[in-house]
């Protein structure tokens, strides 16, 4: 019987579900599992400057590659973490953290060990991880090979992280090799799918009006062909939110707009609201993305399809898969479908004006002449992420973005994770200068690893969004004003990184062309207006200053 180490046993299992990089900090706790992954020939070992950063870097590549992993020491390094995987279980992201841990026997006997709370309890960080993981395990010679793959398979079914304790010497315990691979998906039940199938076709049969609306669930479960296929059955009017931006493809017949609930242009908003009947697929609506809450949907006209589960008109389907789902509403289009109103042309988009005083308006613009098909975008949330919400993304590019758990840097070290997962395709990073100075230490990891993203930092002078919400003038909505344009050099001896300041449209766009034509990491500094804030970003503030105001 071939046997592997608990170490070798677990990469093997990362490898099947295609996590080829492991993120992380290297601790004496996972030193030895550490010599595991450096001799593995399919996993890489990606080291970052702490912790947090490691945990967003895997966030991001999980967003791209469907799974990341990420390796901590125990105690101070998997709660130093605990932010970034706390946004992956928010956003249903599927990261498996593996904390290097002291000695079973040590942990038995309660020992008074560094990076302990010197109770002897070494349970109170697994504790604490059970709220934010589906799946948690305690590695034992008896129990790896089992909980190993109990606790990857939920994080996938479920997509969101899982939990492993590793201690020193159970990751060099041997046990058989995998004998079965992965359960990676749930089933649905004949029974839901046919009395969704009834529902469905019930609402949709006689209606005219029909419109689409998507969101970042969708895009969780892999569901973009599945999507594009009903579209190309006929356009009807199709929307997502900023959080699922991307899942559709936006150069195809019937996209009216990114949906904003009242933040919406009206045109977009009246096309999905208005349909007789709306088929939402993975949406999740969020105070920050709808302005409030301010999305207007019948019940009684609404087709809902979450993960696990439908609605129509109000009944429940379950256990039901959104992409059985699909498949049966995929039937429907083909039945029905051309009686269906398709959706009305959308305006032009306007040009970037070159004379034009750089703000706001004209930087994204000259973004959205910018974007390539096939890129990855990444949009700090900030003035960043509600910007992005107007941009018409090319064909196959992605937008990340993290409005519901908000946590202001983490797209930085998203877009290490995010270039490291997709190396050949362009990373565009937008982000704030108070965001990027929580997180700005991974320019070094990215110069290190030869990586090229492309950088723009919107430097308005502090925190815009609080400013916008409240205490516009207040000191603590004031940032250190750092020498921006100097970091790439002085986080690497070696790179050959180069950057900008730029205060005047023309020298942004010249700037972009240069950038479109190398190969090299680089960093723009955009000089903005501090008052000056995206369209939508103006009704959110009000909306959350209305709502935090009491």
């Amino acid at each position: 019987m071939k046997t592997l180490t608990v170490g070798e046993y677990l990469l093997a299992r990362l490898d099947e579900i295609g996590v080829k990089h492991l993120f992380g900090v290297p601790g004496d706790y996972n030193l030895h599992f550490l010599d595991n992954v450096i001799s593995h020939p399919a996993i890489q070992w990606v080291g970052c400057a702490n912790e947090l950063n490691a945990a967003y870097a895997a966030d991001g590549y999980g967003r791209c590659r469907g799974a990341a992993a990420l390796l901590t020491t125990f105690g101070v390094g998997e709660l130093s973490a605990l932010n970034g995987i706390a946004g992956s279980y928010a956003e249903y992201v599927p990261v498996i953290h593996i904390v290097g841990a002291p000695d079973s026997r040590a942990q038995q006997r309660g020992d008074c060990v560094h990076h302990s709370l010197g109770d002897g309890d070494f349970q109170h960080f697994l504790r604490i991880s059970q709220e934010v993981s589906v799946a948690q395990a305690v590695l034992t010679v008896e129990n790896s090979a089992e909980a190993i793959d109990r606790v990857i398979e939920s994080a996938l079914q479920q997509r969101r992280p899982g939990y492993l304790l590793l201690a020193v010497d159970v990751a060099q315990a041997r046990i058989p090799a995998p004998s079965r691979p992965l359960v990676r998906e749930l089933r649905s039940s004949d029974q839901a799918r046919e009395g969704f199938r009834v529902a469905a076709e019930k609402l949709l049969q006689d209606v005219r009006r029909v419109s689409l609306l998507a969101d970042f669930l969708a895009d969780r479960w892999r569901l973009q062909p599945a999507l594009q296929a009903l579209r190309q059955r006929r356009a009807i009017p199709c929307a997502t939110l900023l959080m699922g931006k991307g899942v559709l493809d936006e150069q195809q017949p019937g996209y009216v707009g990114t949906y904003a609930g009242q933040g919406s242009e009206e045109a977009a908003r009246a096309a999905i609201e208005q349909a007789e009947a709306t088929i939402s697929v993975g949406v999740r609506f969020i105070d920050t993305i709808t302005v409030g809450f301010t999305q207007q949907f019948d019940a009684q006209r609404l087709i809902d399809l979450q993960p696990d589960r439908a609605v129509v008109a109000g009944k429940l389907f379950s256990p039901l898969t959104m992409a059985d789902a699909l498949g049966v509403l995929d039937l429907l289009f083909q039945r029905y479908g051309e009686q269906w109103q398709e959706a009305a042309p959308v305006r032009a988009e306007r040009k970037s004006d070159a004379a034009a005083p750089l703000a706001q308006q004209s930087f994204w613009q000259a973004m959205q002449d910018f974007l390539r098909p096939g890129d990855v975008i990444l949009a700090d949330q900030g003035t960043a992420a509600f910007g992005a919400a107007a941009l018409r993304l090319p064909a196959q590019a992605q937008l990340l973005v993290q409005p519901l758990w908000g946590s202001i840097g983490y797209t930085l070290p998203a877009a290490f994770g995010a270039q490291t997962a997709n190396p050949t395709r362009r990373v565009i990073l937008i982000i704030g200068d108070g965001s990027a100075q929580l997180t700005i230490q991974e320019l070094g990891s990215m110069m290190r690893d030869d990586l090229h993203p492309i950088i723009f930092l919107l430097n308005n002078a502090g925190y815009s969004v609080e400013r916008a919400i409240h205490g516009a003038t207040q000191r603590y909505n004031d940032i250190a004003q750092w020498n921006w344009t100097a970091l790439p050099q002085a986080f690497s001896l070696h790179s050959p990184a180069q950057s900008w300041r730029v205060t005047e449209t023309i020298q942004l766009e010249e700037v972009m062309k240069v950038v479109a034509q190398t190969r090299r990491l680089s960093l723009i500094e955009v000089v903005m207006p501090q008052e000056d804030l995206p369209p939508l970003l103006e009704k959110v503030a009000t909306a959350l200053h209305q709502r935090n105001g009491g």
